[in-house]
């Protein structure tokens, strides 16, 4: 006895069901079968949440490059700390970025900046930083690059 599978129901009852049902279909071409609906909702947060993502690693590397950089009183205990954490940040971006999220990330460069300055701002209470980000995205991913 085969058994119909609603895969429109599936999705709200089993959700792990209901991906690989939405892979089987696909993989077998079976194109009137899909939950399409839901598929591109699905779809849609993967994209916001990889994009969400890059933006987090960035502003992380942005903070530690910051604070490397300009906050001398803490330099000399927390310089080593600051670039393992620019090198595991960037070392998880590099990993993933691709060509548009690479275009994302320079879209939102000066939002990005502007939010790891806040937080070091508030962090430091350091009045030298520049509102204008003093690094280029190539340094910043560059895996050999500190300030």
């Amino acid at each position: 006895m085969t058994v119909i599978i609603d895969i429109k129901t599936l999705y709200e009852s089993n959700y792990l069901q209901w991906l690989e049902e939405t892979i089987k279909c696909l993989k077998n071409g079976q194109l009137a079968d899909i939950d399409y609906e839901n598929l591109i909702e699905e779809l849609e947060d993967l994209a916001k949440n990889e994009k969400r993502r890059v933006r987090s690693l960035l502003e992380q590397i942005l903070r530690h490059l910051l604070l490397y950089q300009y906050w001398d009183l803490e330099k000399p205990r927390n310089a080593n700390h600051w670039a393992a954490e620019i090198t595991s940040f960037r070392n998880q971006l590099n990993e993933d970025i691709t060509t548009n999220l690479r275009n994302h990330l320079e879209d939102n460069f000066s939002t990005i900046y502007s939010n790891a300055l806040d937080y070091v701002k508030a962090k430091t209470q350091l009045t030298i930083l520049t509102e204008i980000c003093p690094y280029s995205l190539e340094q910043i991913l560059d895996k050999n690059w500190l300030p």
